[in-house]
């Protein structure tokens, strides 16, 4: 196979799938997503995976089950849409049949859009022995909200500076496994995904999470099972979340073929459909929607060319002017109506007075 036909294969499996067939999940919260603003959301914490209800008394020590957690995102390099991170937890002696022998998880970027929408309906769906078996959770990191904080400028006392990308990433990271630990999972085993040196990430996490068994590994999501399953729901969660922002825009009007459906393709700044729809839809001013990632220089670079060229109108700034950048000594200048023969004494106290003001 030749590299053209290798990388429009996995731009397929990248890509959302047609709306015909799309599962629209419960994680998918609209108004967040046309807002811009980024959001998280838990499942329902199986029964099973809970204390005994005589365990709530004060100072028991009674848990649920020993649970592995699985952590693995979708949507870190795109343009376009959200950055998704998902949790998936479950019994630990489940972890291999239920996912891995009868539904066949796998990392969700081998597994079709129509194998990923399938998982996750019945993950959603009570009475399976997913659903009463495992929990998941969801960060999405809204488009807006990742380049503010990575174009966050370092002034005052109370700004640090630039958010980038691997901060926000670990911080979610932390919150959705805090927030699992909080509704009262029995966390014992936690396999994270990572794309930067596992050492140095997973020594993070051990301070974070000193009583888990953490284990921060390279491809994890083809390694470990959990993992799998919540590679499966971001993936599916960013899917679903790309079409919503891309119906917000009233795109294609009705009657349209569904080919033309999603001609911003995967929001991937290699996929030429990203970067065409990107160059035929900027504003000379406003450049995008919150669908946008201004921060990543795909962006950039189209805002800053000249607008004859498609790109965005120059805007030049007036400088503000900082009362604290006076200077110590501005403040002891005498006045110009003072009197040239004042002392110095006199003029730093006031204008001097002579005799005959008494």
């Amino acid at each position: 196979m030749d590299d053209d036909s290798q990388q429009a294969d996995a731009m397929a499996l990248d890509s959302p799938p047609s709306s015909s067939s799309v599962f629209i999940p419960p994680s998918i919260h609209e108004p967040a997503l046309l807002a811009g603003d980024s959001y998280t959301h838990f499942s329902p914490v199986p029964a099973s995976l809970l204390p005994p209800p005589n365990a709530t008394t004060p100072g028991s020590t009674t848990t649920g089950p020993p649970c592995a957690l699985g952590v693995d995102e979708a949507g870190r390099g795109p343009v376009l849409g959200p950055m998704v991170y998902g949790v998936f937890y479950l019994p630990v002696p489940l972890s291999d049949p239920l996912l891995r022998d009868t539904h066949h998880f796998d990392d969700s970027k081998v597994l079709t859009p129509a194998v990923r929408a399938s998982l996750m309906q019945t993950l959603c769906t009570p009475g399976s022995d997913l659903h009463d078996s495992c929990g998941w959770a969801v960060s999405a990191l809204s488009a807006r909200d990742i380049s503010a904080g990575m174009l966050r400028p370092a002034t005052g006392t109370t700004a640090a500076g630039a958010y980038n990308l691997n901060a926000q990433a670990l911080d979610a990271t932390v919150a959705l496994i805090k927030g699992v630990y909080a509704r009262g999972v029995n966390v014992r085993d936690i396999f994270v995904d990572t794309v930067g040196q596992p050492a140095a990430y997973q020594a993070k996490l051990e301070r974070v999470f000193p009583t888990a068994r953490i284990t921060v590994a390279k491809k994890a999501d083809s390694l470990y099972p959990s993992v799998s399953a919540a590679s499966v729901c971001a993936k599916v969660t960013r899917d679903v979340a790309l079409e919503t922002l891309w119906k917000a825009r009233g795109q294609p009007g009705a009657g349209e073929e569904e080919e033309s459906m999603m001609a911003w393709g995967s929001g991937y700044p290699s996929d030429g459909r990203c970067v065409g729809w990107l160059k035929g839809n900027v504003h000379p001013v406003f450049g995008w929607g919150p669908e946008c990632r201004f921060s990543w220089g795909t962006a950039k670079d189209m805002l800053d060319a000249a607008p004859a060229k498609g790109g965005g109108v120059k805007v030049e700034w007036p400088v503000d002017e900082d009362a604290d950048t006076h200077r110590v000594t501005d403040f002891f200048v005498a006045a110009k109506d003072q009197e040239k023969d004042a002392d110095e004494l006199g003029t730093w106290f006031g204008t001097p007075a002579g005799l005959e003001a008494f």
